[in-house]
């Protein structure tokens, strides 16, 4: 295809996401790492990408999902909080992109019937002004903390807890977090790889009351619009639950991905960043 075809094309789809916005009367926004990068944060796409973010990893041979699994906090709580802590850090420090302030303009626009479905941790819609109560963190969130022995001491705020670092040795300092109902071994409520204690409660209500506000706006016959933003397939769960919301709300997806846009019959296709195709779409769609 001519590159003129190309951004041909493109621009049909452009306009196509722009009169399913504008038709709709709620959002619903799916996001996968992409959706951060354009604040800066790391997508650890593939080893180099999480190479690239944590050189340290790559010289003692750790892939992500080798060093994002539970075992490591029973192994080498050090090595273990020091991924975790940095990453704590960071999304701590880090100012949500100007596609954030976009989206929830746009929500605003919509009487604020909107919803959130996230696989991120990093809580940066939260930090961006959306209401905690709208969105669904299906992986957790790192700034909640639980038990590393028992899990029915459930889940608390990290915002008391700060992990300093050695980034040169790649290990946490003492003192690390530690569980305030017993003293043992905090750890982020997140779902890692290989992961049997991850307590998902939180994220079992956030997903309930999800599931209430779709049942709410398919009952009210609403039409909604789904905009996927930066979810990969590499873990392909954010893409298959925007699919599956696409269809019960009877509209397109729409799918912005700079690598990874393809998709189902009928999936306006977007090859543009998270911050790039937000401003595409959403500039005079409202």
């Amino acid at each position: 295809m001519k590159i003129s075809d190309m951004e041909n094309s493109l621009e049909i789809m452009i306009q196509e996401a722009k009169m399913i916005i504008s038709e709709s009367d709620a959002v619903l926004i799916t996001s996968g790492a992409g959706m951060g990068v354009d604040s800066g944060l790391p997508d650890f796409r593939g080893n180099e990408g999480f190479w690239q973010a944590y050189p340290v990893a790559k010289a003692r041979g750790l892939s992500f999902e080798g060093i994002a699994n539970p075992e490591w906090f029973d192994r080498d709580p050090l090595l273990a909080w020091a991924f975790y802590g940095h990453r704590l850090n960071l999304y701590r420090d880090t100012v949500p992109h100007e596609g954030f302030a976009m989206l929830r303009e746009l929500c605003r626009s919509k009487g604020d019937d909107y919803f959130i479905l996230t696989s991120n941790v990093d809580g940066q819609f939260q930090k961006a002004g959306f209401d905690q109560d709208k969105i669904c963190e299906i992986h957790g969130s790192i700034h909640h903390l639980q038990c590393t022995k028992d899990k029915d001491h459930g889940i608390w705020s990290a915002e008391d807890d700060s992990v300093t670092l050695d980034m040169e040795t790649f290990q946490a300092l003492a003192p690390l977090p530690l569980c305030p109902a017993c003293g043992a071994l905090a750890r982020p409520n997140i779902l890692m790889f290989s992961d049997w204690d991850w307590i998902g409660y939180r994220s079992d209500m956030q997903m309930k009351r999800f599931g209430r506000w779709k049942i709410n706006l398919m009952n009210e016959k609403k039409k909604v619009c789904v905009i996927e933003i930066g979810a990969g397939t590499a873990i392909a769960s954010i893409r298959r639950m925007s699919e599956s919301a696409a269809k019960q709300f009877h509209t397109s997806l729409i799918r912005i991905n700079p690598r990874e846009s393809q998709g189902l019959h009928g999936t306006i296709k977007l090859p543009l960043g998270g911050f790039e195709g937000i401003k595409a779409i959403i500039f005079s769609s409202n």
